[in-house]
């Protein structure tokens, strides 16, 4: 086994799982198993002990692993000694984010990475259309999903509930029945009603029929009128949040809230959660698209 076999295999080992080792070295699951494959093959003995979940080390494998974990180490050192001698990041990044994530949270949190970097420079795609990834030759793409891309790095940067928002003062509601009795706000929906299912956290349920009062694919023009006191509004927190606090560095005051949540402890099941991150494996992928994703999922963390 060469360094970086062996380098390769201390890193794979410390991450403990295909999908985190994927993740950390910015390579498919399925790049993952080919390399683990390959080095059981060239040393001829098994070195992990694979399960569904998790990847452990033989007894073999524990032996070779303190000398790679040395190697890994010198490895480390020596890029993080090259890397000091670069000033910044550079380069053009062709970003898509849905429209809510990209304006209420991507946004400010670009201002500061591009602060640190400013010779990075940004071509931004703030759209609720699906975006073809490869034909649009976007760096990263920032995504609701539960499915991403198989030829793509997927890494979860944001956890949302979907709440209903009006006025402060505007009296607050004990069930989701009661929502059927005012005027509602609803992104997408027609004039036709809906049947919504909301979840307490306690584990009870409601399913609730909606009638828009009003609707559209506009989610800001449809919280702006909530602003103004012309309906409850059903929306992801990131988007209600007060403008920028998202991207607020820690210890920075958030600006006052203009909406609140007028049914605490409920939010409505939309079945996906959760903002992905997509970006290309590496050698294609771009360190500098890495980096960013790093600095989002980072400063989101703090946020939360």
């Amino acid at each position: 086994m060469d360094a970086n076999a062996l380098e390769l295999f201390a890193r794979i080992a410390q991450a403990g799982s295909f999908a985190q080792a994927a993740r950390d070295l910015g390579l498919t699951r399925a790049a993952i198993s080919r390399r683990i494959s390959a080095i059981e093959n060239a040393v001829g003995l098994a070195l992990f002990a694979r399960s569904t979940r998790s990847l452990g080390l033989t007894e073999a494998g524990r032996r070779l692993h303190a000398r790679a974990r040395a190697v890994r180490e010198a490895a480390e050192s020596a890029r993080l000694t090259l890397r000091h001698t670069r000033d910044q990041l550079d380069g053009t990044l062709r970003i898509s984010a849905t429209a809510g994530f990209g304006r209420h949270v991507l946004a400010p949190l670009l201002a500061r990475f591009q602060a640190l970097h400013p010779a990075v420079r940004y071509e931004l795609f703030f759209t609720d259309r699906r975006v073809d990834l490869m034909r649009e030759g976007l760096d990263i793409a920032f995504r609701v999903t539960s499915k991403p891309p198989e030829a793509w790095v997927a890494q979860p940067v944001l956890t949302f509930q979907v709440h209903a928002y009006g006025l402060p003062g505007t009296q607050v509601l004990d069930h989701p029945a009661e929502l059927a009795r005012r005027p509602l706000l609803l992104l997408g929906q027609g004039e036709e009603p809906y049947e919504s299912h909301w979840l307490h956290q306690d584990g009870q349920r409601a399913d609730v029929v909606l009638q828009a009062s009003a609707w559209g694919s506009d989610l800001d023009g449809l919280i702006a009128l909530a602003r103004h006191g012309a309906g409850i509004v059903v929306a992801p927190d990131f988007c209600v949040a007060p403008c920028g606090s998202w991207g607020n560095a820690p210890g920075e005051a958030p600006e006052e809230r203009l909406l609140q949540n007028l049914l605490p402890g409920w939010r409505l099941v939309v079945g996906i959660e959760t903002v992905q991150a997509l970006t290309l494996p590496l050698p294609a992928g771009s360190e500098t698209a890495r980096a960013l994703v790093r600095f989002v999922k980072e400063a989101l963390m703090s946020s939360r």
